[in-house]
């Protein structure tokens, strides 16, 4: 009885993403019908785009039982850089590749703190996100940068964010799809994936068995650096400007994508794919909360109360499969 019940278990647990997207688009269905339009989940799946991006990155963190808060703020101060490097004539090319590996110099920077000095994830990447903030006031003077879209270089900018391919899909999109392929592959057909689990599962025996854990965690903290920095990128384009405030709680959507889509904040556990349905999830809600007119102030309450609930079912789920 206990077998068959722990196999249902795993069953349920396994399959919990989709049991949640169907009942919340019942749900939501009936709350707001227009929310079942055709056009209205062409704009959700456009609006996801940049907190995909990010929890893209945030996955490999929390897989490895770290935590990053620091995204929004490198978001804004990497497209801010942006921008600017775009008005003043800089190459596309170089300006993408600068962007980048600024982002994984903030990553990098959260990375030695945490995994080299072993100080905790939560207190690092809040002094991360202070400094990152501050430096993209002091960087723009606290006034929004707007880009020259007539250079040659600000047009393909503005192509990033908002350009289709395909005969209409957004970019953006297949930007998404194409990291999520290149995030699956890394942590199921790699050795340095099979890493991230480990430390994220038990980092003590993972370096008794020979894995380089700092190592493994500073890397994770870098891919969440570059992908905040694409996600500032795409943000900047879509708008043609870099907003001083632009990334502010950002970060608290990618982690709620990250947890609904299934992976542990204990570590070891999850699958990046399901990550992209957790942000699917939190875009639906954003979207029904914005039909229906609920106020900016109530939806950071609701998102909350979301990823609290999201932890219960996984710790519930967890001791459950235990006994």
């Amino acid at each position: 009885m206990t077998g068959k019940k722990n196999k249902t278990l795993k069953i349920l647990s396994e399959f919990r993403i989709f049991i949640i997207m169907v009942l919340v688009i019942i749900v939501l269905g009936m709350i707001e019908p227009s929310f079942l339009r055709l056009s209205n989940f062409s704009n959700i799946f456009k609006q996801i785009a940049t907190n995909a991006i990010l929890a893209a990155g945030m996955s490999f963190v929390i897989l490895t039982g770290g935590i990053d808060i620091s995204v929004g703020s490198a978001l804004a101060l990497v497209g801010a850089v942006s921008v600017n490097l775009i008005a003043g004539g800089m190459n596309i090319v170089m300006v993408l590749m600068l962007s980048i590996a600024m982002g994984a110099l903030i990553g990098l920077f959260n990375g030695i703190f945490i995994a080299y000095f072993r100080l905790q994830p939560m207190i690092v990447t809040l002094a991360t996100m202070s400094i990152c903030r501050g430096l993209t006031n002091i960087y723009t003077k606290g006034a929004p940068i707007t880009l020259k879209t007539s250079l040659a270089s600000g047009k393909i900018y503005k192509w990033i964010g908002s350009g289709t391919l395909f005969g209409g899909i957004p970019f953006s999109l297949v930007l998404v799809v194409v990291l999520y392929a290149m995030a699956y592959y890394v942590l199921n057909k790699t050795a340095y994936g099979r890493q991230v689990y480990a430390v994220g599962g038990n980092e003590e025996a993972a370096r008794l068995s020979g894995i380089n854990s700092t190592r493994a965690k500073m890397m994770a903290y870098v891919i969440c650096g570059m992908t905040a920095a694409l996600a500032g990128i795409i943000i900047s384009a879509r708008v043609s400007s870099a907003q001083p405030n632009a990334g502010e709680g950002y970060e608290m959507d990618a982690i709620a994508a990250v947890v609904i889509g299934g992976t542990s904040l204990r570590g070891g556990e999850g699958r990046v794919l399901y990550t992209i349905m957790g942000a699917l999830i939190i875009g639906m809600l954003n979207n029904i909360m914005n039909l229906v007119g609920v106020e900016s102030y109530y939806q950071t309450v609701v998102k909350g109360v979301v990823i609290l609930v999201a932890v219960l079912l996984d710790a519930r789920t967890s001791k459950s499969l235990v006994k």
